[in-house]
């Protein structure tokens, strides 16, 4: 895994905390996707798959949403040494 990372300039590593649901930006981005869900149905479960991996991508190019789950944590990041 170490190579694997190494060999990709553009791929940061960091690590988090093993259980702290507080510390883990990720909940900001699912308990977001929750909120932008809140009044859709979906008949089937692809179709769920299918509106979760849409709002999932449309967080992509949004970049200032994506930086506030981070800060709303309140941990500094360092990327691994190589």
């Amino acid at each position: 895994m170490k190579q694997m990372i190494a060999a990709r300039t553009w791929l940061t590593v960091v690590l988090l905390p093993a259980y702290a649901p507080d510390l883990n930006p990720v909940e900001g981005v699912w308990s977001h996707v929750k909120r932008a869900l809140a009044n859709l149905a979906a008949l089937t479960i692809n179709a769920l798959e299918t509106l979760i991996r849409n709002r999932l991508n449309r967080l992509q190019y949004r970049p200032a949403v994506l930086d506030g789950f981070v800060a709303e944590i309140g941990l500094a990041f360092k990327p691994l040494p190589p």
